[in-house]
This record gives structure tokens, C-alpha cells and sequence, in this order.
């Protein structure tokens, strides 16, 4: 079987009135987390002169010197916010480090805050390194565009409840002060005289609810094909989110729809910047077996979870460690849930 990549879908529908062309874009989201647990949307009400300034301010943000970067490393201070170093997640056994440096933010919330006090995963102020050519509108830009990105996270999940024969309001609560990062990343060139191939970021799945990723027009993301067993490559489109579920939805729809592999080997020889902004929700819900999704046989396959507890405990095993999972051992997973087992 061709491998094939995952679809791109316009998201226009959503805005406008015209009910049969809603039902057509419920229908093609349906058929798409349920074959790839990917695709690209477009048509979407995010600015691109927004995006355009998130890549440049990323871009300024990783020219700074390595020294200067550290001083807000994401480690100082205790709420998952600044930067990581190279090497310093690690998704696959094998191989020395994922070979691209990242920088974490989310909402700016002030100490003071109820999810801060309470140490909520994910919730607390952000780091604006004040050495940028212009720090102001490095947090401008980065406030405007989280705020921008939780909106159409919302919309997002209104129209997968829609698929799930859920009221559209289902998820309301789900995302009511969420646990919502902005990951700005840089994949530097591979030597190309070396014969060995780094992967900028290893075979895995997402751990939260649904991904969105800006990336620039260099390319090197890969999705698994479980039909066809092979890689396939995302091309980049201008404008365009690549959307993924991660392990959450996929636990929460019974494995109805998929969390898939996914990698960035960036072999273009150049480098490569890319912006995922992962949503996973209120820290204080409840994960459980949605109403539609129950076997009739066996129910729910998985207990009940809090999202503070899911994304604490998946977020700790690929840092600073090599305790990820083969490829193999991952690859067996996915098929395993496509197939309505899960290992």
C-alpha cells in the first residue's frame, strides 16, 4: 500500500453558516483522527502576520549566546517556563539526545495566582530574557500568540466533540484555565559530511490533548503510516497548522481516535524553527472514558486520570534520561491501539 500523507483541511466552515459544509469538515476531522491522528488545517483565523512574527522573534530568541540562554534555563524556578539545552530531552533509547535546543512559555500567570500557589503543572510566570534586541516585543508577540492559539484550541475541540456525537460545549470545562505551551524550537543543520543520521527530535507521541504546530518551510517532520509501515514526510504549507492528538484524546476516546508517531529529521541543510503549541487542558479535570466512546462489552480501558497527574508523570520520563521507548516498542503501541489493544 502507498503511504500517504495526512490530509489538509480547510477550517474556513467553522466561521460561516452554512451548516452542510460544517457537517463535511466534522466528517473529514472524524475520519482523520481516526486514520492518522494528523492533519493540516488551514483557513484558520490566526493572523500570518502573527505567525511571521513568533518565527522572527524565535529565530532572535536562539541567536543568543549560550550562556546568556542558560541564565533562563527552564529548571530555575520550578514552573516549566525558559530554556532547554541541546540534548537535553531524549524520546528514543538509542542515540545521544534529541540534536535541537528549545524554549518553554505559556501563560504569563503572576505568583499570586491559585494554579501557581497550588503548583498545577504547567502554570506560572513566564521568562523574558531581557538581553533580546527588543524584550518587549519578544513578550508582546509571545503573549498576543498564546492567546491567539488557546482560541482556536477552543474552537478546535468544539468541532472534535461534534465528531464524537458530543454537544459542542462538551469540552467547555476541559478548557477552562489550561495547562496550554508554546515550545519554540531550533533543529540545527546536520553536518553533512557525517553519515550518521540525528534526529532532531525522536519517534513519539504527544502526552496532552491536541498539538499545533507552526513550522517554517525547511521541512523534516515525519508521520508513521501504520497502513502502509513507513515514514511519511509533512510538507510544509505557508500558513497551515499540522494538528495531532496526543495520548490524552486518545485515551479518552477508548482508542477510537490515534495519538501517532511522529519525528523531525531535518536533512535539509539548513536550519529549522518550528513552534508547537500543546493543549491539554484544565490541571484540575478529570480524564474518563467519554459517553460515546464505551465499549458495549468492556467499557472503559482506562481509570479515570487528573491532567496534573497524566502530563507531571509522561512530561518527567524524557528528560534528562534515556528511559523513552525504542521505536519498535513504540511503533507496537500504536498499532496495538489501532487495533483496539493497547500494550
Amino acid at each position: 500500500m502507498q503511504p500517504e500523507q495526512p490530509p489538509v483541511i480547510d477550517f474556513s466552515p467553522f466561521y460561516g453558516s452554512d451548516e452542510l459544509k460544517r457537517v463535511v469538515l466534522i466528517d473529514q476531522i472524524r475520519q482523520a483522527c481516526e486514520r492518522f491522528g494528523f492533519f493540516q488545517l488551514i483557513n484558520h483565523d490566526v493572523p500570518k502576520e502573527l505567525q511571521h512574527e513568533v518565527i522572527d522573534q524565535c529565530k532572535e530568541l536562539f541567536k543568543l549566546p549560550i550562556e546568556t540562554k542558560e541564565k533562563y534555563a527552564k529548571d530555575i524556578g520550578g514552573y516549566n517556563r525558559g530554556y532547554e539545552c541541546l540534548r537535553s530531552q531524549n524520546f528514543e533509547k538509542s542515540g545521544k539526545g534529541d540534536f535541537k535546543e528549545g524554549y518553554y512559555l505559556g501563560k504569563n500567570l503572576p505568583l499570586d495566582d491559585q494554579y501557581v500557589i497550588d503548583k498545577r503543572f504547567g502554570q506560572g510566570p513566564n521568562k523574558y530574557p531581557a538581553e533580546l534586541r527588543d524584550p518587549k516585543e519578544f513578550q508582546r508577540v509571545m503573549d498576543e500568540y498564546h492567546e491567539v492559539m488557546t482560541k482556536l484550541a477552543t474552537n478546535l475541540l468544539q468541532v472534535l466533540a461534534c465528531t464524537l456525537n458530543l454537544h459542542t460545549k462538551y469540552f467547555e470545562d476541559f478548557c477552562e484555565h489550561p495547562v496550554a505551551a508554546l515550545r519554540l524550537l531550533h533543529y540545527p543543520p546536520q553536518d553533512p559530511a557525517t553519515t550518521e543520521v540525528e534526529k532532531g527530535i525522536g519517534a513519539h507521541t504527544d502526552f496532552g490533548a491536541v498539538t499545533m504546530l507552526l513550522q517554517d518551510q525547511t521541512g523534516g517532520l515525519q508521520v508513521w503510516d501504520n497502513l502502509s509501515s513507513e515514514w511519511v514526510d509533512v510538507s510544509p504549507i505557508a500558513g497551515a497548522y499540522v494538528v495531532n492528538l496526543g495520548n490524552m484524546m486518545m485515551r479518552w476516546t477508548n482508542d477510537r481516535y490515534l495519538s501517532n508517531l511522529h519525528r523531525v529529521i531535518n536533512k535539509g541543510g539548513h536550519e529549522r524553527f518550528s513552534v508547537p503549541f500543546f493543549f491539554s487542558g484544565n490541571p484540575n479535570y478529570t480524564v474518563k472514558c467519554l459517553p460515546s466512546c464505551a465499549d458495549p462489552q468492556i467499557g472503559a480501558k482506562y481509570p479515570p486520570v487528573m491532567v496534573h497527574d497524566w502530563m507531571s508523570g509522561r512530561f518527567a520520563d524524557t528528560y534528562g534520561s534515556s528511559e523513552g521507548k525504542a521505536f519498535g516498542d513504540l511503533r507496537q503501541e500504536v498499532v496495538a491501539g489501532m487495533n483496539g489493544n493497547r500494550v
